[in-house]
């Protein structure tokens, strides 16, 4: 490795540590979500600096971008008592149950990690490889997400729709949406077809490239939360038939192909070779869609409705 590198990956760990203590430490809530969305932009690039392309479009996708608009949707809807003050009466009680966590999760997680090159090198990565030819995608990735370890997908799937329900049962503030200014409702005009565009290519990349049904969702989300934040698109609503079933499209289909790969006797989502493609496609469209709803109603969904 060049010196450069070893200079641009030590600063980007350093920045990286660097920003995760400041999150914690933050004067106020605002600032805390702000540096947490650069936490996450360099999260991302330390990804594509390792080679994990997918984990990089998702962490800048949905890692900083979508989780920091939740969190400031959050932050909104929270009492308007200074951060300062909350800090000095809990900060102290909470400070060493935190600590305690986050230091046995920290070692869990090194633990992990320890025999994890034992574990790839002549197991899951020879697996892998071994069954491309049959996964009906090209991308290992992809394989292993939508074929060989189909059904952790369908249940991220339904941890996201049990998500929107759970967000459904809180108590919100009502929506208010300011007015557009002119120069950022110019912007959301070019910026959303675009968008658009390229959560397309995503998709239809990632059957053999880095992509697919969650940076594609997370892609079209965040075009219909700029057009709903500049009044371009109508209010979203959970009470509308036609929401339900885009959100519970993806948990949909993906259930119907494990039954009908059932019924053909090769077994739950074990996808018979002449089709494998095809339904794997199916399924990502489905889901495409299915994500993208459910993140544009966990952040610009009418509150009334949310909890309606």
């Amino acid at each position: 490795m060049a010196l450069t590198d070893w200079v641009f990956d030590g600063v980007l760990g350093l920045l990286v540590v660097v920003l995760a203590v400041a999150v914690l430490y933050a004067r106020t809530l605002y600032a805390s979500i702000v540096l947490f969305i650069a936490f996450g932009l360099l999260l991302a690039v330390v990804w594509a600096r390792l080679g994990a392309a997918d984990l990089a479009l998702a962490e800048a996708a949905i890692g900083a971008g979508l989780t920091g608009a939740l969190l400031l949707a959050a932050l909104a809807q929270t009492s308007t008592t200074p951060f300062a003050e909350q800090r000095s009466a809990h900060w102290t009680r909470q400070r060493w149950p935190a600590t305690g966590l986050a230091l046995l999760v920290g070692v869990l997680l090194v633990r992990s990690l320890v025999g994890l090159d034992r574990m790839a090198e002549p197991g899951l990565m020879d697996a892998v490889t071994q069954n491309m030819a049959d996964a009906g995608v090209g991308h290992p990735v992809t394989a292993v997400l939508l074929n060989f370890r189909a059904w952790d997908t369908l249940l991220e799937l339904v941890v996201l729709l049990l998500a929107l329900l759970g967000v459904r049962q809180l108590a919100t503030k009502p929506l208010v949406i300011a007015a557009p200014w002119a120069l950022l409702e110019a912007w959301s005009r070019i910026l959303a077809p675009l968008a658009v565009l390229v959560g397309g290519y995503l998709l239809w990349r990632g059957s053999n490239y880095p992509g697919g049904a969650f940076q594609s969702g997370a892609l079209l989300a965040a075009a219909a939360v700029v057009l709903r934040l500049n009044h371009l698109l109508p209010p979203v609503r959970w009470s509308s038939w036609g929401v339900r079933i885009l959100v519970l499209l993806g948990v949909a289909v993906f259930l119907t192909v494990a039954i009908f790969t059932h019924w053909l006797g090769a077994g739950w989502l074990n996808y018979p070779l002449p089709f494998n493609g095809l339904l794997i496609l199916l399924i990502e469209i489905a889901a495409t869609v299915s994500i993208a709803t459910t993140l544009t109603l966990l952040v610009v969904g009418e509150p009334d409705e949310v909890r309606a």
